[in-house]
């Protein structure tokens, strides 16, 4: 089973290579365009400068220009807060309406990785705008893991085997009876999220315990998720936790 999770994570390291292109803008600006898709289905783009003998990426104020113009404000303190609390978890910074990271050479690679993460995430906030959601969603998972009495620890980051951070919502510890399991909460459960989460759980689980366990907790509410969805949970032994029916897996969780 690990020869074949080995290969396939081998095949999607390659794709990723393949796939991603370079064009020179001029005045010393480089666009990558990365297989990785936004809301709209388009490729997430990132332009590279060299600066201080390092790198500065920069989106050039695409995800956040994008989020207001479909009509998601981000004027309220609560909001702010997310979103610093977003970038401030993959190491951007927000310069005017622009994220920004710098790199060096030595870390350039998980730079881009966490800028990318970053770009997706902040991308979902979309999903804040009325009439998509009338409270956080996440909010909403940590208030019943709370009522629940299911212990956990929030925002938790793993170096993967490939040397790249991972960030994850929720870690739930060991104990007697239940081995290690991590939560990640999927407000929209696109193909796009979904990969993501799976593919990051992957290069996460080859350096944690053995028997740990991933959930993805999916919202539902607006709309029913996908077999097709579901199936790619279960295809790479992860869960997925429809929140419509999350009361089945409280004991789970819980023990």
């Amino acid at each position: 089973m690990i020869d074949d999770i080995r290969e396939r994570m081998r095949q999607y390291s390659e794709w990723i290579r393949d796939i991603t292109t370079l064009q020179d803008m001029g005045n010393g600006w480089v666009q990558i365009t990365t297989p990785h898709l936004d809301r709209h289905n388009d490729c997430l783009q990132v332009y590279v400068k060299k600066q201080n003998g390092g790198y500065i990426m920069t989106d050039d104020g695409y995800i956040i220009t994008d989020l207001l113009h479909s009509g998601c404000k981000l004027d309220s303190p609560k909001r702010q807060e997310l979103l610093k609390t977003t970038l401030a978890g993959f190491g951007v910074k927000k310069e005017g309406d622009a994220l920004e990271v710098y790199a060096t050479s030595e870390n350039f690679a998980i730079k881009k990785h966490n800028f990318i993460q970053a770009m997706l995430a902040v991308n979902d906030m979309f999903f804040l705008a009325k009439p998509y959601v009338a409270s956080l969603f996440y909010e909403e998972v940590v208030s019943w893991l709370d009522i629940v009495e299911i212990r956990y620890t929030p925002n938790v980051k793993f170096t993967g085997k490939s040397g790249f951070d991972n960030l994850f919502n929720f870690v739930i510890p060991k104990s007697r009876s239940a081995p290690e399991r991590v939560l990640q909460v999927i407000n929209k459960p696109t193909r796009n999220a979904v990969q993501d989460f799976v593919f990051r759980w992957l290069d996460t689980r080859e350096v944690r315990s053995s028997n740990s366990k991933a959930y993805g907790v999916l919202n539902d509410q607006e709309s029913p998720v996908s077999s097709h969805i579901i199936e790619a949970f279960k295809q790479y032994d992860t869960e997925p936790v429809l929140w419509s029916k999350r009361e089945d897996v409280v004991s789970e969780l819980a023990a």
